[in-house]
């Protein structure tokens, strides 16, 4: 720290930094408690600080070798994201095929002639339905067995899931959608468990990335992970163009049967080959990856699944739980709701739209949601603004765009400078999609949990808004254009309330903090803890207004609690030294003594005697003694 650092913590106190970690406290005083305008000013003061912290280790790493910053951005960021960049891939891609689908086989996806219209309908359905139950499924497994084999797991359910999409086939139209249909369910299973597997594995992540870096940057870590899913959206619909253009020869319809066969068909293959990466490196590349799950399991006593903590989930913390997917539900409404039926608002948009047309503006939207994407990156862990804010302030801004594109709608779909506002609007709602709730809800459905049911309770916050998902995919069927817009808009208004009253802000909460806090909640002692994770700043405005978590808290007895932590510690320390003391003086005196007791025995007639069964009987009889 600079010399003169008006934030500096005071050297005085012996362990200061473990008692007061300098990034969170301004001296002895948490950054909280600070007044309003001392914590504006520390804040932006660490914030810079870190900022050119950062910039010049970018500088001087560049410097040494100019690839190395990529190199470290694919292994903590890209590899851990690409799970989720399939998920994006595959799952959209239902809906960029749709369009051409409906233009090569109308009497299938239109009319309805030589299909059934409810397995047309089911596409849709089984491959939220599949999302769902991974989703649950591998959340639970990966707290019980661990987070590498969920992970592992998933990695080869979505490999064999893209070989049956790309090889699938029937006699009939009928035949080749219940096979797409069944192939795609599959698929989604696996993707379904990079949700709870992803958000865990990108929090957690090595242990050495724990302490002032997890502080700091733990909201960035997961979210630039999650931006993977923004990439997957563009790589599928960047290819999807590149295979039309080769094998249709061009964007300009009539398209053939063959042509669509073989570009559906080459865009599942081609992410495959990122399928098969990603099922390396899960073998043989994570090791640490079940790390924190067994530490916590062993503080809690546990060997198998944590069914306790899962209970005091549903008992203690169902608040937050009705936050995490309550709010996701919202947010998956209209991601979902927009996303599944982008070819229906695009050609609001665009009434003369083609498919490739269609596929064009859809690149255009998804561009806009990757700005979206990294803002959050930049903003998630900026104390002033952070988790519970974002989340607010971009279901409002979704619900004020959705509301006035309702209201205007016949207004706004009239050629010229109306619908250029209308596409604004449209693309806007994207950026603000990603800087906003579906990001933080990803994060928040991980951090605001311990860590022996992380991976579950995620898994089924993510379930509930999955089933956001579901909903628009029925309703949208049997409602007409305007009113896909209002009834979407309200889910935006219903998410920014759910998130006022029950979303917990973690932003730049020790995670340790939390987990203290926890076993004082499987003791059944609340009233033992009174350190910051139950701050006011890091509950939500139920937990604190309405049942009181904070009454506890007091600056001066956390600090007490945790110079006896460190005593304890310190004493547990020395015991093992003084043990291994002891039994390096054993080891020794053995030593000592066995040529003299080995030299005995021959001179007693036993020359069949070893040494080493004369050490082994002097280090029994030691130890005895």
């Amino acid at each position: 720290m600079e010399q003169g650092d008006p934030f500096e913590t005071p050297p005085h106190e012996l362990l200061s930094d473990d008692l007061f970690p300098p990034d969170s406290y301004a001296g002895t005083v948490y950054w909280a408690d600070l007044p309003l305008d001392k914590r504006i000013k520390w804040v932006n003061h660490k914030s810079y600080a870190e900022a050119h912290h950062e910039l010049t280790l970018l500088c001087s790493t560049f410097k040494r070798h100019p690839l190395q910053p990529i190199r470290e951005h694919f292994s903590k960021y890209v590899i851990t994201g690409m799970g989720l960049f399939v998920e994006g891939y595959v799952l959209f891609s239902v809906g960029n095929l749709t369009s051409l689908f409906e233009a090569v086989w109308p009497l299938c996806w239109g009319s309805y002639e030589v299909c059934s219209e409810n397995w047309i309908a089911s596409v849709l359905y089984l491959e939220i339905v599949g999302i769902i139950i991974g989703q649950i499924t591998v959340g639970i497994l990966g707290d019980w067995i661990g987070r590498r084999w969920g992970l592992i797991q998933d990695a080869l359910v979505m490999f064999t899931g893209t070989i049956l999409l790309t090889a699938m086939w029937g006699k009939t139209l009928q035949g080749w959608i219940i096979m797409y249909a069944i192939s795609l369910m599959w698929l989604s299973f696996g993707v379904g468990g990079e949700y709870p597997m992803t958000s865990t594995r990108a929090m957690e992540g090595h242990p050495r990335d724990h302490g002032s870096s997890d502080r700091l940057h733990r909201g960035r870590k997961v979210l630039l992970a999650f931006a993977m899913q923004g990439w997957g959206q563009f790589a599928n619909q960047g290819v999807l163009i590149i295979c039309l253009l080769m094998f249709h020869g061009g964007g300009s319809p009539p398209y053939g049967e063959l042509s669509t066969q073989w570009t559906f068909r080459v865009s599942f293959a081609f992410v495959g080959i990122f399928i098969i990466y990603l099922v390396y490196y899960r073998v043989y590349r994570l090791a640490f990856a079940d790390h924190h799950l067994k530490l916590s399991k062993r503080k809690h006593g546990v060997t198998g699944y944590d069914v306790r903590s899962l209970r005091l989930i549903v008992t203690q913390y169902w608040h937050r739980f009705l936050g995490t997917a309550g709010c996701w539900f919202c947010s998956n409404f209209f991601f979902y709701g927009t996303k599944i039926f982008q070819g229906v608002f695009i050609k609001v948009i665009d009434p003369e739209s083609t498919v490739l047309s269609g596929w064009l503006w859809n690149l255009l939207n998804v561009g806009c949601a990757l700005v979206g994407y990294y803002m959050a990156a930049v903003l998630i862990d900026y104390k002033l603004y952070g988790r519970m804010r974002m989340q607010a302030v971009g279901f409002f801004a979704i619900f004020v765009i959705f509301v006035i594109s309702a209201a205007l709608f016949n207004k706004l779909e009239k050629p010229g400078s109306p619908v250029k506002v209308f596409q604004f609007m449209y693309f806007f709602s994207s950026f603000w999609s990603q800087f906003g709730p579906n990001g933080t809800t990803f994060l928040l459905a991980a951090e605001v949990y311990p860590a022996s049911v992380r991976a579950t309770a995620h898994g089924f916050a993510s379930a509930c808004g999955k089933l956001g998902a579901l909903i628009p995919a029925i309703i949208y069927n049997y409602v007409g254009n305007r009113t896909k817009f209002w009834i979407v808009s309200w889910f935006g208004l219903v998410g920014f309330i759910l998130t006022i009253v029950f979303v917990a802000d973690t932003t730049g909460l020790d995670l340790s903090e939390q987990e203290k806090y926890w076993s004082c909640i499987r003791r059944g002692r609340v009233q033992d803890y009174h350190g910051v994770a139950i701050h006011p700043r890091h509950l939500s405005l139920w937990e604190s207004r309405v049942l009181h978590h904070n009454r506890y808290y007091d600056p001066a007895l956390d600090k007490q609690n945790k110079i006896n932590e460190l005593r304890a510690k310190y004493q547990a320390s020395i015991a093992r030294t003084n043990i291994k003391d002891e039994l390096e003086l054993h080891d020794n005196w053995v030593s000592e003594n066995v040529a003299r007791h080995f030299q005995m025995e021959k001179e007693k007639g036993h020359p069949e005697r070893s040494k080493e069964t004369t050490k082994e009987e002097i280090g029994r009889d030691q130890l005895r003694e």
